[in-house]
């Protein structure tokens, strides 16, 4: 008897682990779940993360860390676990609660012989039962947040579907949220991100290869963008270059738009952010601005053209962008001013001709109608004209396209400058031959003395990774690797060594001959990181001895190519643990205190203990590396300035750091000192405490970002609600409520208010019982200006990404 029992429980248990639903069979929510044939999906009911409600789901099934990429009921939750799934005879899906026949969600489908199926690609499918090769309803016609591969993103212009992706209203709640990234079914095809009805990212027009010319989704090993467009339909997907690789395009809550792949390593790895920097941000320069992220400042005016408020862009509020010098006024003498590599303007105000049209013809179009103000020719639309301003331009260093802007006469070239022009062409051309035959004949000298100069530059020693490692670590100087040696040791940079990437380029590891781990960072050409800021990193972090800094083993100069060479963090940064809802739970406060107490005495030996007194100026959560023992090691200096002798505070027109943990007196002036490290360092107890990051922080009920939050529940006595969920219950509260306090204490808005590391760290190490009470915090709002700093309130859109900017202050 027992085993006819273990039989049929062992054949019930079979039969929940198939991938299909039929009318005669229900899904209960008692652990029973549909699972796709290759097992790589899986359907049934959850709940989120600290949540107490009930959904039907997709997931994938062979990840550890549930990952939902579908929710049936997301507006529609069952309170409790009486949930059924079910298909009805005419095809209508169903889910309701176990004691009521009134269905909380339904798929409004049919079908004749119906049957309910999970298929490998995650999506759930309703066919006839007699017809493999139609659907008549699936979910990927109805997306949440993710976009798998094989989903589409746009339209079915024969049936008007439109697909988008719609953010989960939090963690807790997959409730549709505040953003959407979806194609602009007018003007030219672009996606855009909204948060309700105002656009915060624009991908740029797609040129017939790519987006708006955008490189980043180019050549990368691990997906295929595929876009479609003709008569009928008009979206964009993506396939898997590798079938093993899993991955996915999600929206979060907070508005970022991520492409993510699940590594060897049991985590999401983030390989492509759609909102890289500033410049992404939606009319970020105002009409006809231009941003280009590698100009200081970030936005410019183009030719013929000047500010519309000057003293708006003297505080960098280039909201109210350019006009012309000029006004058109439709007469004979107009003509057009050539822009290169740009992402054209939003294509929502442009006419886009049906006929092919050379590039002459499409001007003379735009000439004959006097609204139109500027025009374009791009493969995959051919002649494009603009009407009104023009909005979100951007420009690149390589790739983009080209842009042609109506201008008065007055405003354009003369054709004295375009002979002048032609004639300096000429010489240069003939003098260019002259150098290239002498460039010839000493290339091979200078190639060999190349690198060894470089390393007399910084000071370092030529050497391979086969290097006797005690005899290196005798040596004072810094050792130069060999480039061919450290793409050995790192699969030649290969994919999965990629173990993240910084505002300065991708982060590899590697393993030397002798086993010893590295971790190598690649600065790439369009970082902004050239050799000063190089050098500066390499000089300055090879002098600090401390166990809380990180240790710079070597680096290497090839070319354009430069490389750091550091000791290899187990845990990598601290971001990965306290901004995730997984990994967070490896952090308990003991942890958490730890690590803030070890981040402080970095600062501390940065600011009094080192030879020089040191300004990191880019501090942050990805700045700090924990070890295998979680223990907190500050990098990347590159950006760091030293102090000597009485020095304590310094001015500078290049503003370099990132926004969210950039001091008011920094970003607005460029004044910097110890007190903008104590600033940021008061931000970053205020994450790790939280589990929140202060720039893009998100709660209904206001707009202020973490310090504002922090601040707000300071002043209604709730500080302690500021506490990150995820932490084990009990929590010494007073030592929290220490902490907290500390952090607000380094946030002040005037410099002068704030403490120094050293009372810092008396104040955590309950030396000093009686703190005093912080004031308000700068920046406690998403403005880059408060109303008290300036007259004019900043306008500038708001963005939910890190941003490490580098620009230059106007006086």
């Amino acid at each position: 008897m027992k085993l006819l029992l273990s039989i049929c429980l062992c054949f019930i248990s079979i039969s929940f682990a198939l991938d299909t639903l039929s009318p005669s069979t229900t899904l209960r929510d008692d652990g029973q779940t549909l699972v796709s044939t290759g097992e790589a999906f899986e359907l049934g009911f959850f709940t989120p993360f600290d949540s107490k409600n009930r959904y039907i789901g997709i997931w994938f099934k062979n990840i550890q860390q549930q990952t939902v990429v579908w929710v049936a009921n997301k507006n529609s939750p069952l309170t409790d676990s009486s949930g059924v799934l079910s298909i009805d005879s005419t095809g209508n899906i169903f889910i309701h609660g176990n004691q009521s026949a009134m269905a909380i969600w339904s798929s409004n489908s049919s079908a004749s012989n119906p049957i309910l199926q999970l298929l490998n690609t995650g999506n759930l499918v309703l066919k006839d039962g007699t017809d493999d090769a139609s659907y008549a309803w699936q979910s990927f016609d109805h997306p949440c947040d993710t976009l798998l591969p094989g989903m589409k993103l746009g339209w079915n212009l024969m049936t008007k579907q439109n697909w988008f992706l719609t953010s989960w209203k939090s963690l807790q709640d997959p409730a549709s949220g505040d953003f959407t990234y979806k194609i602009e079914p007018f003007g030219l095809p672009q996606i855009s991100l909204r948060k309700g009805s105002q656009i915060q990212f624009r991908s740029g027009t797609w040129d017939g290869v790519r987006f708006g010319g955008e490189p980043r989704l180019q050549e990368n090993p691990v997906f295929k963008p595929i876009f479609v467009l003709n008569t009928s339909y008009i979206y964009y997907s993506f396939e898997n270059i590798d079938s093993s690789v899993i991955s996915r395009f999600v929206v979060n809550q907070s508005g970022l738009i991520e492409h993510l792949t699940w590594s060897d390593r049991g985590e999401w790895m983030n390989i492509a952010n759609m909102q890289k920097d500033e410049c992404d941000m939606y009319g970020h320069c105002g009409s006809y601005g231009i941003c280009n992220i590698n100009k200081s400042p970030v936005c410019q005016c183009p030719t013929g053209f000047t500010p519309q408020v000057p003293e708006d862009w003297n505080v960098m509020d280039w909201s109210d962008g350019c006009i012309k010098k000029t006004p058109l006024n439709c007469g004979e003498n107009e003509g057009f001013q050539k822009f290169s590599r740009l992402k054209l303007p939003d294509s929502s105000q442009l006419w886009k001709n049906g006929t092919v049209l050379s590039l002459k013809e499409c001007k003379s179009a735009c000439l004959r109608d006097c609204s139109c103000v500027a025009y374009a020719v791009t493969d995959a639309s051919g002649c494009v004209v603009w009407f009104g301003d023009l909005i979100d331009i951007r420009e690149y260093n390589e790739v983009g396209q080209d842009l042609y802007i109506r201008m008065a006469a007055s405003d354009l070239e003369s054709n004295n400058n375009d002979k002048r022009t032609v004639v300096i062409v000429s010489v240069s051309v003939v003098i260019g031959v002259l150098v290239l035959l002498a460039s010839v004949s000493s290339f091979f000298i200078w190639k060999r003395t190349s690198r060894r100069i470089e390393a007399q530059q910084l000071g370092v020693n030529n050497v391979s990774l086969d290097y006797n490692t005690s005899a290196a670590e005798e040596d004072q100087a810094l050792p130069l690797f060999d480039i061919y040696a450290i793409a050995t040791a790192t699969n030649n940079f290969s994919f999965t060594n990629k173990i993240g990437e910084g505002g300065f380029g991708p982060v590899y590891k590697g393993v030397l001959p002798t086993g010893q781990q590295i971790a190598v960072k690649r600065l790439s050409k369009e970082s902004g990181q050239g050799l000063k800021e190089f050098k500066n990193e390499v000089v300055l972090i090879a002098k600090l001895q401390h166990r809380n800094l990180v240790r710079l083993l070597g680096c290497s100069i090839h070319g354009e190519d430069k490389m750091l060479v550091y000791e290899y963090m187990a845990n990598r940064s601290l971001d990965l643990y306290i901004f995730n809802q997984t990994r967070g739970t490896a952090l308990d406060w003991g942890k958490r205190f730890d690590i803030i107490l070890g981040i402080a005495r970095g600062l501390l030996y940065l600011h009094r203990d080192s030879r020089l007194r040191i300004i990191h100026r880019d501090l942050k959560a990805s700045n700090i590396l924990l070890d295998s023992e979680m223990n907190p090691k500050i990098s990347d200096f590159g950006l760091a300035r030293t102090f000597g002798g009485d020095q304590t505070e310094a001015n500078t027109s290049r503003v370099i750091g990132t926004y969210g943990y950039m001091s008011p007196e920094y970003a607005i002036d460029g004044l910097f000192s110890i007190k903008s490290d104590v600033f940021s360092f008061g931000v970053l107890v205020l994450e790790i405490v939280s589990g929140q990051k202060n720039r893009g922080f998100y709660h209904p009920d206001h707009d202020f970002n973490l310090l504002g939050h922090a601040w707000k529940l300071w002043n209604e006595g709730r500080i302690l609600d500021v506490m990150d969920a995820l932490m084990e219950k009990p929590l010494p509260e007073s030592e929290i409520l220490r902490s907290i306090q500390v952090g607000l204490l380094c946030v002040q808005q005037q410099p002068e208010d704030r403490p120094t590391m050293p009372s810092v760290l008396m104040m955590l190490d309950g030396e000093n019982d009686s703190l005093l009470q912080p004031k308000q915090p700068g920046f406690y709002t998403e403005r880059y200006l408060t109303e008290a700093d300036s007259s004019s309130t900043r306008k500038k859109p708001q963005t939910t990404n890190e941003i490490t900017i580098t620009m230059l202050q106007g006086r």
